[in-house]
């Protein structure tokens, strides 16, 4: 009992910093919340326009501020107060959950209308997640970042095998409308969790002073840290063509599995069950660096290779377990990676590249997904995130030997001059 005590201090490390327990309590009921109204979402513009095409411009509509104004969100982040930021802009969130769920019950929702709703939500996350990125550093201090980026993106996961399964059921009883509804409730939980924290238990960086230019000097502090610039290359590729599952994974279960929304909602539950595995490991175990980024993005690759050519459900369900597990790997290695080698006052910029790689990509992905799929089948884009997760992952590694091969010339030429 004493090892296994030990080994869950060591897990859920994090949790001892009481703030961080106030922040992921909330956290948890807002998560399901996300996660039921993208599952609904998807769902819905699937039945109103029976295109996967459609589907991908939708994600693209809220992902595109991402990409346009995403940089724009760190620079926020570095100059305001974090917290303030994301409490502000988790009421508005509420406030879009809220409205689209009362045009679905009502029954006077329109394609259009989810289009601009979603761009809405995208603008509001392109400055909500840099400040809640770079604030965790600040809540937990650095002893704790990695473990703390590895239980959230537990949460996060965990979440996506709680919401979407809960969405399936009420789609299928009480409709879509319900579901958003459900997740603009579910934001009080996580802006009481932020407006009762004991801020003398947080460590603020300095706010940066305004000044021209600071956006390009984020962008020229990447490019000079190879460090940096690796992992957010293999994450703007992957991102951009494998982490579209919500194009992927709705045409994969009503026109390959023939499983309907239920089926749909056990898929999307299964990775997340996967990577709540994944993730309590890289919790307890994990490294930072490019070589683990790497290992991460094999896995996930080839699990996802098995996903691809799953003939039944069940099959299915197992191998999205194992993508699970090497996603989340993938994502909260390079995200611990990134903010341990940051520089304080530049890390509100580093986290929304981050996030402009991982969900900014979407706008240009989620079409590419759409169309291939369409031309090529329901299995296609499964296939796509596979084949582009390897060959990244093959490409890091190459790149960050490189990197060391120069390193080291540099060195011996130092050392014989």
């Amino acid at each position: 009992m004493t090892r296994i005590a030990r080994a869950g201090r060591v897990t859920f490390a994090a949790l001892s910093v009481p703030n961080y327990r106030r922040y992921y309590a909330g956290q948890a009921i807002s998560m399901i919340g996300t996660w039921m109204q993208m599952t609904a979402q998807s769902w819905l513009v699937l039945k109103l326009t029976n295109s996967s095409t459609a589907l991908g411009l939708i994600v693209a509509a809220q992902t595109l501020p991402v990409l346009l104004l995403g940089p724009y969100g760190g620079v926020i982040a570095d100059r305001a107060d974090k917290r303030m930021v994301m409490i502000g802009l988790q009421a508005a969130m509420g406030l879009q959950a809220l409205i689209l769920g009362m045009l679905t019950v009502t029954g006077a929702v329109q394609v259009w209308e989810i289009g601009v709703l979603a761009a809405l939500l995208g603008v509001n996350n392109a400055f909500e997640n840099p400040a809640r990125q770079s604030f965790m550093m600040e809540m937990v201090g650095p002893a704790h970042l990695r473990n703390a980026v590895s239980l959230n993106s537990v949460l996060v996961n965990a979440a996506r095998s709680v919401g979407p399964a809960v969405a399936g059921i009420m789609i299928a009883t009480v409709g879509e409308g319900a579901c958003f509804l459900a997740n603009a409730a579910s934001f009080a939980a996580v802006i009481f969790s932020l407006t009762t924290m004991d801020t003398t238990q947080i460590t603020p960086v300095a706010p940066a002073p305004r000044a021209r230019g600071q956006l390009r000097e984020g962008l020229r502090y990447v490019r000079d840290t190879p460090s940096l610039a690796i992992p957010l290359v293999m994450m703007a590729v992957v991102g951009c063509l494998t982490y579209e599952f919500t194009v992927s994974l709705p045409v994969m279960a009503r026109s390959a599995l023939h499983v309907g929304a239920a089926g749909y909602g056990f898929m999307t539950a299964a990775m997340g069950v996967g990577a709540v595995a994944g993730g309590l490991l890289v919790a307890a175990r994990g490294r930072t660096g490019v070589r683990p980024i790497v290992v991460a993005g094999l896995s996930f690759g080839f699990a996802l290779a098995l996903a691809t050519i799953a003939p039944d459900l069940w099959t299915e369900v197992a191998a999205l377990a194992l993508a699970g597990a090497g996603s989340i790997a993938f994502m909260s290695t390079g995200n611990s990676t990134l903010q341990l080698g940051a520089a304080p006052e530049m890390r509100g910029r580093v986290m929304s590249l981050w996030f402009v790689a991982f969900q900014g990509s979407t706008p240009i992905g989620g079409p590419i997904v759409g169309a291939t799929i369409g031309a090529a089948g329901p299995r296609a884009g499964l296939a796509l995130g596979a084949a582009t997760a390897v060959l990244v992952a093959l490409a890091g590694l190459a790149a960050s030997r490189r990197v060391a091969l120069g390193r080291a010339g540099a060195q011996e030429a130092v050392a014989s001059a």
